[in-house]
């Protein structure tokens, strides 16, 4: 059902019925190591390619995700997915090795929140029993796409981000315990004029606000309705602007909890990540890991993930464009 102008909510409330995290050796490194399915020791994955890689990552989450939720993959109805990588060519080639009928999503870090979103709704329509959303990104096939090669050593900027090498899947259905999706709000694309691809997080986080205050406006909320509300990788730079943004809003973002997954999955004193992390699975592997498992402990009701995305290209950039940006937010609750 529309609520307000952007916002869906979803009255039969689709239970995310499993879920499934797999990263690489850094992230196994970090703060949420032990909400993480799968820590790989290797970032090629034993594959030939970085980009290889990633799509195994995006198949294994997937794969595995659909395995918790004791079905098989003839049982999916849907898989929604999307990555950073041309063309999506990750998640459309893991999808043709899951042979599931597909829905190619481009929202840059957005996606896991786009595709959840999206995921929900179908269900909540009654078009789908089970549908499987999923997204993935890799550090090396990030960084050599969209800035230099990690092997070039170029030295970054303090407000560069250290891409997330990671993927996680969700399976959506009809029926479960929960946790269960119960709104959703989509947001619109921002553009505030940066030009610096090593600066993420002041590009995305004006539509991260822009969404988190549309929210409430349709759903007609304070933000004490939630335990905790999450972006999903503005990290230290972006979440120092957004916080700016609510208090030059006058919005009361201090009546909940705000925190960043960019700044969540790794320790900044221990491993060198500039600002923080970014990237597909950052928000994915954080929520689909540490936040519903936060859900099923008993130790958060209610949550809201907003992810955000730079909606930029090599050949964008190369042409001198700004970065647009936008942000996703979906509503996670316990079941029961």
């Amino acid at each position: 059902m529309l609520k307000g102008h952007q916002s869906w909510v979803f009255e039969n409330k689709p239970s995310i019925l499993s879920t499934a995290t797999i990263v690489g050796p850094f992230e196994g490194q970090g703060p949420l190591v032990e909400d993480f399915d799968i820590i790989h020791g290797d970032l090629t994955l034993g594959q030939e390619s970085w980009e290889k890689a990633e799509k195994t990552l995006i198949e294994e989450a997937a794969n595995l995700a659909v395995e918790h939720a004791g079905l098989t993959k003839e049982e999916i109805h849907f898989f929604f997915g999307g990555d950073l990588m041309n063309q999506i060519i990750s998640s459309s080639f893991a999808a043709r090795t899951l042979s599931i009928p597909y829905f190619g999503l481009f929202g840059a870090c957005s996606t896991s929140m786009e595709s959840l979103a999206l995921s929900a709704y179908v269900v909540n329509s009654g078009g789908a029993e089970y549908v499987l959303a999923a997204t993935g990104s890799h550090n090396a096939s990030a960084e050599k796409q969209f800035r230099y090669p990690t092997e070039y050593g170029s030295q970054k900027p303090p407000t560069a981000q250290f891409t997330v090498t990671g993927a996680g899947a969700a399976v959506i259905s009809r029926q479960g315990a929960g946790p269960v999706v119960t709104s959703a709000t989509i947001g619109r694309v921002m553009d505030m004029g940066i030009t610096d691809p090593f600066n993420m997080g002041a590009a995305m986080a004006p539509a991260a606000v822009d969404t988190i205050q549309a929210h409430f406006r349709d759903m007609q909320i304070e933000p004490g309705y939630y335990d905790l509300i999450v972006t999903g990788d503005l990290s230290k730079v972006g979440y120092e602007i957004a916080n700016a943004l609510f208090k030059k809003h006058n919005f009361p973002i201090e009546q909940t909890v705000y925190k960043d997954c960019g700044m969540m999955i790794y320790n900044y004193e221990k491993q060198s990540v500039q600002a923080g992390a970014s990237g597909c699975g950052c928000s994915a592997v954080v929520t689909y890991g540490h936040l519903l498992n936060r859900i099923r402990r008993g130790e958060l009701k209610r949550i809201l993930v907003v992810a955000t995305g730079a909606l930029l290209s090599p050949l964008s950039y190369q042409q001198g464009e700004t970065i647009p940006s936008i942000a996703h937010a979906v509503s996670i609750e316990a079941g029961g």
